[in-house]
């Protein structure tokens, strides 16, 4: 945890808003999961970090469309890659695992806490229909929620968080009573210091070399608040109420 002494005023932010794909929920384990469910299929071990590296480099080519629909094509790229039989079933049943992904072990108890003391907005990159899935798989915890189906657009461009900016002063809130809370530096962390948050990183990823599934930052964002875990988030936030 970083950041002199807005550390003692995790309390005093009336908003939380969430990146949720990577960071409450678990779309590595998904994508892993169904392409070695496919593989065991037809004898093919697939190695899940190789896996990532490859859907990484996949996802972010210039014809990348929405996800998760984009992981039908994705599927197209590095089905040979991996030694997984190409077709339009594979494909598709790559892109619909996302409705059954699952959150983070700690992610439904730490956002029902958190939900006690601030307003939760989701701000995914995932598009309605999957947004819909994740948002029951954690309870429904959300005062509100943002896909690019609403804002025109995905992060990192600030045109979407000026959609949520827009949306919280017109509950007659401000921007510097926001916490944005995300695993990514390059969607989210780097975006929001830009634009004047305060931010929390939640570095999923702590105890595994190199960036899995998500596009590796050009530079690194310092955070204002820094965890390993979202529950570690809901400790210090009930811990500053009491403090």
């Amino acid at each position: 945890m970083t950041g002199g002494d807005v550390v003692n005023k995790l309390h005093e932010f009336r908003y939380l808003t969430f990146d949720v794909v990577g960071t409450l929920i678990d779309f590595e384990a998904g994508i892993t999961g169904c392409l070695a469910a496919i593989g065991a299929e037809t004898g093919v071990v697939v190695d899940g970090e190789a896996a990532l590296g490859h859907y990484r480099a996949a996802r972010y080519m210039p014809e990348a469309t929405l996800f998760p629909d984009d992981l039908a094509r994705v599927y197209g790229v590095i089905a040979p890659q991996l030694g997984l039989p190409q077709g339009e079933a594979q494909a598709a049943r790559l892109r619909d695992s996302a409705a059954a992904w699952t959150p983070f072990p700690d992610s439904v108890e730490a956002l029902a806490r958190l939900g006690r003391h601030a307003r939760l907005i989701a701000m995914t990159n995932a598009r309605r229909w999957a947004f819909t899935h994740f948002a029951a798989a954690l309870g429904e915890p959300f005062h509100a929620g943002f896909t690019p189906d609403e804002t025109g657009t995905e992060k990192p461009d600030p045109a979407f968080f000026e959609q949520v900016f827009a949306f919280v002063e017109a509950e007659g809130g401000r921007r510097d009573q926001i916490l944005h809370v995300a695993q990514s530096q390059y969607h989210d962390i780097g975006v929001s210091r830009h634009l004047g948050l305060a931010n929390c990183w939640i570095e999923r990823r702590h105890a595994q070399p190199g960036h899995g599934g998500t596009i590796a930052s050009e530079s690194f964002t310092k955070p204002d608040f820094h965890f390993t875990s979202l529950a570690a988030l809901a400790d210090a936030l009930e811990a500053s109420v009491t403090a």
